[in-house]
Protein backbone atom coordinates (compact mmCIF):
# COMPACT_ATOMS: atom_id res chain seq x y z
CA UNK A 1 0.00 0.00 0.00
CA UNK A 2 1.39 3.63 -0.85
CA UNK A 3 2.14 6.14 1.85
CA UNK A 4 -0.12 8.68 0.08
CA UNK A 5 -3.01 6.28 0.27
CA UNK A 6 -2.93 5.87 4.09
CA UNK A 7 -4.16 10.00 5.44
CA UNK A 8 -5.72 8.80 8.54
CA UNK A 9 -2.48 6.88 9.81
CA UNK A 10 -1.06 9.23 13.04
CA UNK A 11 2.37 8.99 13.62
CA UNK A 12 3.88 7.37 16.92
CA UNK A 13 5.10 9.68 19.22
CA UNK A 14 9.03 9.42 20.75
CA UNK A 15 8.86 9.64 24.04
CA UNK A 16 11.72 8.80 26.64
CA UNK A 17 11.13 6.19 29.06
CA UNK A 18 11.15 6.85 32.97
CA UNK A 19 13.57 5.46 35.48
CA UNK A 20 11.68 3.23 37.78
CA UNK A 21 11.29 4.95 40.97
CA UNK A 22 12.49 1.20 42.92
CA UNK A 23 16.19 0.28 41.61
CA UNK A 24 16.88 -3.49 41.65
CA UNK A 25 19.81 -3.28 44.63
CA UNK A 26 17.31 -0.88 46.80
CA UNK A 27 15.88 -2.65 49.86
CA UNK A 28 12.33 -1.91 50.75
CA UNK A 29 12.40 -2.12 55.00
CA UNK A 30 10.93 -0.02 57.36
CA UNK A 31 14.12 1.31 58.44
CA UNK A 32 15.40 2.49 54.76
CA UNK A 33 13.94 6.11 55.29
CA UNK A 34 15.37 7.95 52.36
CA UNK A 35 13.32 5.34 50.00
CA UNK A 36 10.09 5.53 51.71
CA UNK A 37 9.76 9.05 52.20
CA UNK A 38 9.44 9.51 48.39
CA UNK A 39 6.07 7.42 48.63
CA UNK A 40 4.21 9.73 50.69
CA UNK A 41 2.90 12.79 50.40
CA UNK A 42 3.40 16.09 52.40
CA UNK A 43 0.46 15.04 54.36
CA UNK A 44 1.53 11.59 55.56
CA UNK A 45 -1.11 9.73 52.99
CA UNK A 46 0.39 6.95 51.08
CA UNK A 47 0.76 7.95 47.33
CA UNK A 48 -0.71 5.71 44.70
CA UNK A 49 0.28 3.03 42.03
CA UNK A 50 -0.16 5.43 39.17
CA UNK A 51 1.86 8.52 40.88
CA UNK A 52 5.07 6.06 42.22
CA UNK A 53 4.72 3.91 38.55
CA UNK A 54 5.39 1.24 40.92
CA UNK A 55 4.59 -2.84 40.57
CA UNK A 56 1.49 -4.33 42.84
CA UNK A 57 4.20 -6.59 44.41
CA UNK A 58 6.35 -3.35 45.00
CA UNK A 59 3.49 -1.16 46.34
CA UNK A 60 2.42 -3.86 48.99
CA UNK A 61 6.05 -4.27 50.14
CA UNK A 62 6.19 -0.24 50.57
CA UNK A 63 2.80 0.33 52.66
CA UNK A 64 3.86 -2.83 54.65
CA UNK A 65 7.17 -0.77 55.57
CA UNK A 66 5.32 2.69 55.95
CA UNK A 67 2.66 0.79 58.57
CA UNK A 68 5.54 -0.63 59.99
CA UNK A 69 7.81 2.48 60.48
CA UNK A 70 4.93 4.39 61.44
CA UNK A 71 3.65 1.74 64.32
CA UNK A 72 7.87 2.00 65.30
CA UNK A 73 6.96 5.71 65.42
CA UNK A 74 10.18 6.25 62.78
CA UNK A 75 6.95 7.99 60.50
CA UNK A 76 4.49 9.90 61.85
CA UNK A 77 0.77 8.93 61.26
CA UNK A 78 -0.44 12.37 60.36
CA UNK A 79 2.04 15.21 58.78
CA UNK A 80 0.15 18.46 59.87
CA UNK A 81 1.42 21.69 59.88
CA UNK A 82 -0.84 23.86 61.43
CA UNK A 83 -1.94 23.08 64.85
CA UNK A 84 -5.54 23.22 65.28
CA UNK A 85 -6.65 25.96 67.86
CA UNK A 86 -10.19 26.69 69.04
CA UNK A 87 -11.44 29.61 69.46
CA UNK A 88 -14.63 31.42 70.32
CA UNK A 89 -15.85 31.88 67.28
CA UNK A 90 -15.46 28.39 66.08
CA UNK A 91 -16.44 26.80 69.42
CA UNK A 92 -19.70 24.44 69.06
CA UNK A 93 -22.67 25.77 71.01
CA UNK A 94 -25.06 23.13 72.82
CA UNK A 95 -27.68 24.25 71.02
CA UNK A 96 -30.06 24.90 73.58
CA UNK A 97 -31.02 28.93 74.02
CA UNK A 98 -31.12 30.29 77.62
CA UNK A 99 -34.25 31.38 78.92
CA UNK A 100 -34.99 34.68 80.86
CA UNK A 101 -37.60 34.93 83.28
Amino acid sequence: MDKSKRPFLKFKRSFRRRLPPIQSGDRIDYRNMSLISRFISEQGKILSRRVNRLTLKQKRLITLAIKQARILSLLPFLNNEKQFERTESTARTTGFKARNK
